[in-house]
């Protein structure tokens, strides 16, 4: 056994130590006192051994990336390889969802009285909502908002009015909107992988971004079509620096970088890993002034129909520590919330951070090694300063799914390919079968 691969172990061990050093410390402080606010620590979710339809589907899909993902991957052509990715990735990620049930997997996920869909109703009138918003975000204000709809800013909720209102209302077809939009974050991290380093680490990366365990909590949650919002964001921008079509991508660039920070506040982090794509990309700037002009465009509209980002994000501050935020202990989360991000990227992924943080070599690395490694490296940054802020004390196996595809690619750097997608299936698997996820 060389001795990188041995790196790798090791640091896929360390992993595991830390994710069950959250689940012993964890369980002692919930039967304490219960400030977790969690039912099985780390994560927000229940002990629930169990199979259901998704089950076997789920399994054939995995065997099947482990065993022909890796050489498809380096075969397609390019644009099938990302036709690919997006269809299995909707096939892994619907029969893990499946596994609960289509009611209590997909349909019934958005609609509970902390999420989106029961606050639909009082969007009548759109302008009226959005300048009233504020007012409803605080727990002893009338008519409060529920948490996820306070806790956002009102893009979030206002996704699900519009499908509403265009005949996809209720909570199958907001499953199964997140479901879709959020796989394609697979296909947008690709993208940008390939055009800011090079191809071939992209090819080698598309089989781990398929089979990722995040998928448990794509499948459904709101944060999954956030995420893709978010990557298609980054990797327009990659396009633009790298002088593809520069005016239009940086444009739409910017567009769905304001879209992105208008359904979460913690999204503005995603700043940290635009800058890693421009300081990788070129020294250009007209892409940036055409992002800069799409950008501008989605705060302006809100703005002008009423709803102030500043003040709801100075009221949301205090409504977080009204709730399970103020009770739910920052020495403990502030570690605990790593060890749910072991949980969603997986071994694999641990391992491949390991190799993509900057480090001396005894030689310079390859160009594209450089560049994929300062992306994943923003993204390691961004998430760090998600969790020294104290404003993600749990929950964060949904909440830093933006910042955790931007990890997954890092599994390129990895050697024996087929061994590591054992290990990330088999999380999945494990999770989704053994526990009743929030999500």
């Amino acid at each position: 056994m060389n001795r990188d691969l041995l790196r790798d172990l090791y640091a896929a061990v360390c992993a595991a130590l830390l994710v069950l050093t959250a689940v012993l410390v964890g369980t002692a402080i919930q039967h304490r006192d219960g400030s977790l606010r969690v039912g099985w620590p780390p994560l927000l979710a229940s002990w629930d051994p169990h199979v259901g339809p998704g089950t076997p589907a789920a399994v054939v899909v995995a065997a099947a990336v482990v065993a022909y993902g890796p050489t498809l991957a380096a075969r397609l052509p390019w644009r099938p390889l990302l036709l690919a990715v997006w269809g299995t990735g909707m096939a892994w990620t619907w029969s893990l969802a499946l596994v609960d049930g289509w009611h209590r997997g997909v349909a019934e996920q958005l609609t509970t009285r902390n999420e989106y869909l029961p606050a639909v109703g009082r969007f009548h009138d759109i302008p009226a909502a959005l300048r009233d918003f504020t007012r409803h975000i605080l727990i002893d204000s009338p008519d409060n908002w529920g948490a996820h709809v306070a806790g956002h800013p009102p893009g979030a909720t206002l996704t699900f009015v519009l499908l509403d209102r265009i005949g996809l209302g209720g909570g199958g077809w907001a499953g199964t909107w997140c479901i879709t939009v959020g796989t394609t974050a697979a296909v947008a991290v690709l993208v940008a992988v390939r055009t800011l380093a090079d191809e071939s680490l992209a090819r080698r990366a598309a089989p781990f971004l398929v089979l990722a365990p995040a998928a448990v909590w794509v499948g459904t949650s709101a944060d999954g079509y956030f995420a893709a919002v978010a990557a298609w964001a980054v990797a327009l921008l990659a396009l633009a620096v790298r002088g593809v079509r520069q005016g239009l991508n940086g444009f739409c660039s910017g567009l769905l970088f304001g879209l992105t920070v208008y359904l979460s506040y913690g999204l503005t982090l995603m700043v940290v890993v635009a800058g890693a794509v421009v300081w990788a990309g070129s020294s250009r700037r007209r892409p940036l002034l055409f992002a800069l002009a799409g950008f501008v465009v989605v705060p302006a509209v809100f703005t002008a129909l009423g709803f102030e980002w500043w003040e709801g994000y100075r009221i949301l501050v205090t409504r977080y520590y009204q709730g399970a935020g103020g009770v739910r202990p920052y020495g403990y989360w502030v570690w605990a919330n790593l060890a749910c991000t072991v949980l969603i990227v997986g071994p694999a992924t641990v391992a491949g951070v390991r190799r993509a943080v900057p480090r001396r070599h005894p030689e310079p690395p390859r160009r594209g090694d450089r560049r994929l490694g300062l992306l994943v490296t923003a993204a390691l940054l961004a998430l760090l300063v998600a969790d020294l802020s104290g404003m993600s004390k749990a929950e964060t196996e949904r909440i830093w799914l933006p910042f955790a595809v931007w990890l997954l690619p890092a599994c390129a750097f990895l050697t024996g390919a087929r061994g590591w997608l054992v290990g990330q299936a088999v999380l999945a698997l494990l999770v989704n079968h053994l526990l009743l996820t929030g999500w």
